[in-house]
This record gives structure tokens, sequence and C-alpha cells, in this order.
């Protein structure tokens, strides 16, 4: 009887082992050509951004959102609904996430809303029922701790736009995943490719309509890097309160190595709002502001220096040898130049004033001999060789070249021969001449330390120092 019963377990796996390697083989070959295994991106963790004592200006949190997959949901609109009456739902993000439904495949999910606190979490859960192909799921956003204050120097980042992608050359394919974000101005945009990191991938089993079936196995990416500033949190958030309702910009350069410590532009503006994408109406304020909140006066704003310049001017005719430090000239409050007076600015004069006495009297006059000495060739070398009139290489944009022209810079723009009264105004910062707030910090840097010293923002990369 045992035997009996062993040889008809054998005879009936022996049917089996027939039937699939035979009768189903056909069948089993076409679901292996049907399903295929494919690669989808995992997004990495973007790198923080510090000040110089390790105090976080731009790091990441957990971002709680709302997906919905339109193959699972059916009928879209009733659902979008239901789910607008459980946590917020803003219209445009309601029909921003219509727009991407529609032009999706059924089978891909697509963000409704972003972050949503975890009671509107747990609320989606509880009404699944009624939610169909709506979930929850977790992910990485940037944030902005110290907002208004460091702005203009970090910057903010935002979903990839088709803009971004046509001027990044060999674009990275993981800035092709879905409301992936990328750095749009500031140290975020300039040092993008560092703050990015890799992508890590997924392998996944999907089926011929393109299904996830299963997943095969995974490779962790690689966090971005993480950017350390010359920035002192502290006394960058003290320039702005010192600034606050004002149209003004304040720079703090470590006349030892030039490192900027402070940057500070006002009125600032929250880059948290950019991150998600900004309201129109939000949008709208900050453009019509007059006080210009989006510019980065800093570097920015290139404006006539005035009597900050007579350093410059000073320096070019010491160098030049037209003047000594104990010479004189006489201030009788203006200077006549054919029928036209240049005035001081004390309108009844300094009297006989040397260079020392020019410079904390700030007299005019004393400039106007001293440019008509030198010239504007001399004074727009010395200006150079301070940092005016050049463009810094920092990694923010918008970074203002200014202007420090010689003789021949205005023929070649204006059509018209350098003047006299071209060079007395030169000699006092005003005319043509333009300079930046960051410009003048690099130019009292070098002439306070003697040194060619030049501005730095970016104190280390990856925990390299630059």
């Amino acid at each position: 009887m045992l035997l009996g019963l062993q040889a008809g377990v054998i005879g009936g796996l022996a049917w089996r082992m027939r039937d699939l390697q035979i009768v189903q083989n056909e069948k089993f070959s076409l679901l292996a050509e049907e399903n295929r295994v494919n690669l989808r991106l995992i997004p990495p963790a973007r790198g923080l951004i510090f000040d110089r004592a390790g105090l976080p200006l731009a790091g990441n949190r957990q971002n709680y959102r709302i997906v919905i997959v339109r193959e699972q949901a059916g009928e879209v609109a009733p659902v979008l609904d239901r789910l607008a009456g459980i946590v917020p739902l803003p219209p445009d993000r309601r029909q921003r996430a219509e727009r991407e439904i529609a032009s999706r495949s059924a089978f891909v999910p697509v963000v409704v809303t972003e972050h949503v606190t975890w009671d509107d979490v747990v609320r989606v859960s509880a009404n699944a029922p009624v939610l169909p192909g709506v979930y929850a799921e977790v992910g990485l956003s940037r944030f902005y701790p110290d907002a208004y204050s460091t702005a203009h120097v970090v910057g903010y980042v935002g979903p990839v736009s088709e803009s971004d992608l046509a001027r990044i050359e060999n674009p990275d394919p993981v800035l092709q995943i879905p409301r992936f974000q990328i750095g749009k101005t500031g140290v975020e945009q300039r040092l993008e490719t560092d703050l990015r990191g890799q992508a890590g991938d997924m392998r996944i089993e999907v089926s011929a309509a393109g299904r996830v079936v299963r997943e095969l196995g995974r490779v962790e990416g690689q966090a971005g890097a993480d950017i350390t500033l010359t920035i002192d949190k502290g006394l960058q958030n003290f320039a702005m309160q010192r600034m606050a309702g004002e149209s003004a910009s304040a720079v703090v350069v470590d006349v030892a190595n030039g490192d900027i410590v402070a940057l500070a532009s006002s009125p600032g503006f929250d880059p948290n709002s950019f991150v998600f994408g900004i309201s129109s109406a939000e949008w709208k304020g900050l453009m019509d502001d007059p006080y210009r909140p989006l510019a980065n006066k800093a570097v920015s704003g290139a404006n006539p220096p005035g009597s900050t310049f007579k350093m410059v001017v000073a320096l070019a005719a010491l160098e030049a040898g037209v003047i000594r430090p104990g010479d004189t000239v006489s201030c009788g409050g203006y200077t006549q130049l054919g029928s036209r007076r240049f005035h001081c600015w004390k309108r009844g004069g300094h009297g006989r004033v040397d260079l020392r006495r020019s410079l904390s009297q700030s007299c005019d006059v004393y400039y106007y001999e001293l440019a008509r000495r030198v010239g504007p060739d001399g004074i727009s070398a010395m200006a150079r060789r301070l940092g005016l009139g050049v463009r810094h290489d920092l990694p923010i944009p918008a970074v203002t070249e200014g202007l420090m022209p010689d003789r021949a810079w205005k023929p070649a723009n204006r059509d018209s021969a350098w003047t006299t009264g071209d060079s007395f105004n030169y000699g006092i910062g005003q005319g043509f001449t333009l300079a930046s707030p960051m410009q003048l910090a690099v130019m009292v840097a070098r002439i306070a330390s003697g040194t060619d010293v030049a501005p730095r923002l970016v104190k280390a990369v990856g925990g390299v120092e630059t």
C-alpha cells in the first residue's frame, strides 16, 4: 500500500512537471516577455548650508504630501472634491494637480498638495475608503530658518522648469524627476552641482501596462555636499535688524583674509515662499514694492561712491607724486572752471587744507585739485587695484562690475571728449563713477591691510576648506 501511495505521488509530480514544462511553457514565456525591469531614480538628500560657526542657514525637513493615482481613483474630480473637505487644498494647487493628472499616464502618481501636517496624513488615512487612489508619502523639502536675513546670500530652490533644462548643458537625469527642486538664485543656484548630490536607483518589475509588480533591489544615492559660508549669522541678523524698514545694504569684510562676515540687503524676502511655488499675490507684492526686496543691493547696486572715493584719489595722487602729505590747497568754498563754479560742501570754505585734514573734513575743493593733477587714467588705475571697477568672483548672481572710467571711456561711450569738469566730479566720487557696497568694502579692506585681499563667501565645500 505504501509503495502504491509513493508511486501515486511521484506520478502526480511528474505530470505537474510535464504540465509546467510543456503545456504551460508558452504561457509563462509570454508573461516573462511582457514584464520588464525598470530603473527608477531615487532623489538624493540636498546638502546643507551653514554659517561660519556651523549654524544652519538652509536645511531639509520632512515633507508630507498627498498623492493621487488616476488609475486607482477612477473619476478624479469627485475624489478631489472629497479630499478638499478633509485637508486644505487651495484652488491653484488643485488646478495644477488636475493639469498634471491629465498630462501623465494613469498609473503615474501625481502630487496634489505638499507640506501638509501629520494630522492631515492621519485624516487622509482614516478616510481611505472614500479616497480611492489617494495616499500620503514623505520626502524632504528645503527650509530656511533665517529666511529674511540671509535670502539674498543663500537664495532658494524651486521645481525644475523647462527653462532650467534648456540652460543646463548635459542635464543630470535626476532633474527629470517630477517636482524635483534645484537652486534658483544665490548660493543655492551657483553651487547647485555640489549641493545636489547623486541619485540612487531602484530596480522594479513592471507589467506591460507599466504598473509596478515588485521591487527587485535598490542602491542608495549620495547626499549633496554641505556648504559652509563665511557669513556670521548673528552679525547678519543684527545688520538686517538695524536696516529694518529701509532700502539699504551693509557689508562687513575681514580685512585679514577677505572673508565676507555679513552681506545684508534690505528689505529681505521669505525664500520659503518659493520652495512650493509662490502665490500670484505674494509675487505681485514683491514686484510692486518700490524698495525692490528681490534685488541684492549689496552686490548689484551700482551707485556713485561719493566721498568714500576720496581715499582712492589721495592714493593715486601720492603714487603719481603730484602731492605730498604736508602740501596744502586753499579752499574758499568753490573752484572756478571757466564760467562754472564747482562748490565745496562747506560753502564758506575750509581755508588751507593738507592731506590729513582733507580726509577728516572731506574737503571737495582739495580733491578737485588732486583729480585735475592726476587725471582720469591715474584715478582709474588706482581704483581697479583697490577692487573697484572689477567684477569679483562670488558664488551669487548679479554681481556688478561698477564703472571706473579712464579718459578713453567717454568718447567711446558718450561720443564726447573727457573734460576737466569730468575730472572734478571723478575726484569726489560723482559723475560717471559707479560702485557697489561690496566693492567699497573690498576697497577699505585693501587700504587697511595693505594687501590684495579678495572677497570670499564660501569657507568650505563638503568639509574641505576652499
